[in-house]
């Protein structure tokens, strides 16, 4: 990489006093012009010699700057510009990345950068999911099964995969999967690598199972009525699991936020997510707009408390310096002072709900809402074209690349 030229003095022309107007004799040159320029020319080249080339650039600097981008994809280029850069920067702690967002067309959206990336993926495969940097893809041989699901579910089907640590860090890794249909699902699958894999239904009455997050090595499903279970798992999976109820009541926190119009109707979306050691169900409320349409107006954030029998949530008004990540198929938080980037006490959200047809934007509800002052902002600047919803059947989720994980 070349290195930078050298700033000189401008050198001022003299004028005669009390001439306002000169003429071309009136300036005086010591040199012809083709040989001032051969001089400056040369001592250009001079000076570059003097700086050190772009390779040897000291490794402090070069993590000053690789801690500054917050895109994974900028900072692959910058080790990617030579050998020395990538050796004196690949044993740095960075911040951690931001994460990408599955599109419909099998591509991935690069927040906040805007690029657009692909990944091979078998032929056929769909995505429904993701577990921080592992995809659930489908291939196309399961279509019947598929159709199987999609005709007890009576419209779309969504997958919620969670774990209880990452993949192969312990012998005791549990994987579960949650399938929703309409929103809702009574039905968990178990797996367990080299042991067992079976489905069970919670016997938890009429309550409709709508999320669930290991928390506390225990898996916790929240219900459509708020309530809180918590599922113990026998060793080998063999025996049942006992499940007990936590959180029996929402509380004095049932309706919609203080500050959205009770004349107006809302949707309701829960999501469970452990955060800096704490469990929170996070409740979106989404305005109806016209026919089927919706659009996010706010949130509230209730933390488990388990310090009584049976516990309760409570109102949080910040997420104690953390950023949520939401999404039905996967939801994630990051601790936003190890992030390069992330807006402390905020909450990252996409459209994960069925749209009508008539909205091609698969970003077209998805935001940044701030809870110090209760404001969305865009999730995407809009700076790189987003392939539109009929580009493809994979469903929009978070995915963490493994510097994010």
């Amino acid at each position: 990489m070349a290195s930078p030229l050298p700033i000189h003095d401008q050198v001022s022309i003299p004028v005669a006093a009390g001439d306002m107007q000169a003429s071309a004799a009136d300036f005086s040159t010591s040199k012809p012009l083709a040989e001032q320029a051969a001089t400056l020319s040369i001592s250009c080249m001079m000076d570059a010699k003097q700086f050190p080339p772009w390779s040897d650039l000291r490794p402090e600097l070069l993590g000053l700057v690789l801690k500054r981008l917050p895109s994974l994809a900028d900072r692959v280029r910058l080790r990617a510009v030579c050998h020395p850069w990538r050796f004196n920067t690949i044993s740095e702690t960075l911040p951690l990345p931001f994460p990408w967002l599955t599109l419909p067309n099998g591509s991935f959206l690069s927040i906040p950068g805007g690029e657009i990336h692909c990944m091979p993926v078998p032929n056929g495969a769909s995505c429904h999911g993701s577990i921080d940097n592992s995809l659930f893809l489908m291939s196309s041989d399961v279509a019947a099964w598929q159709k199987e699901i999609d005709a007890h579910a009576h419209g779309p089907v969504s997958y919620k995969l969670v774990a209880s640590s990452p993949p192969d860090s312990s012998p005791k890794w549990l994987a579960a999967s949650l399938i929703i249909g309409n929103g809702y699902s009574d039905n968990i699958c178990i797996i367990k690598p080299r042991v067992a894999a079976y489905s069970f239904k919670p016997s938890v009455g009429p309550y409709p199972l709508v999320d669930f997050v290991f928390f506390g090595g225990r898996l916790h499903i929240v219900s459509e009525f708020f309530k809180l279970f918590t599922v113990d798992f026998s060793e080998d999976l063999e025996s049942n699991a006992n499940i007990s109820c936590a959180i029996d009541s929402i509380g004095d926190f049932l309706g919609p936020a203080k500050y959205l119009d009770p004349k107006r109707y809302y949707e309701l979306e829960q999501y469970l997510v452990e955060s800096g050691g704490k469990l929170f169900m996070v409740q979106r409320f989404m305005a109806l707009e016209g026919f089927r349409s919706l659009h996010t107006v706010g949130f509230k954030v209730l933390e488990a408390d388990m310090r009584t029998n049976p516990g309760q949530w409570r109102m949080v008004n910040d997420l104690g310096g953390h950023s949520l990540f939401l999404g039905k198929q996967s939801s994630k938080s990051l601790p936003a002072e190890e992030s390069c980037g992330l807006q402390e006490d905020c909450i990252y959200f996409i459209c994960d709900y069925p749209c009508p047809e008539s909205s091609a934007n698969p970003l077209h509800d998805a935001g940044i809402y701030n809870m110090r002052s209760g404001t969305i902002m865009p999730l995407h600047s809009g700076s790189s074209a987003v392939p539109q919803r009929q580009a493809g059947q994979w469903g929009l989720t978070w995915f963490f690349p493994p510097e994010a994980v």
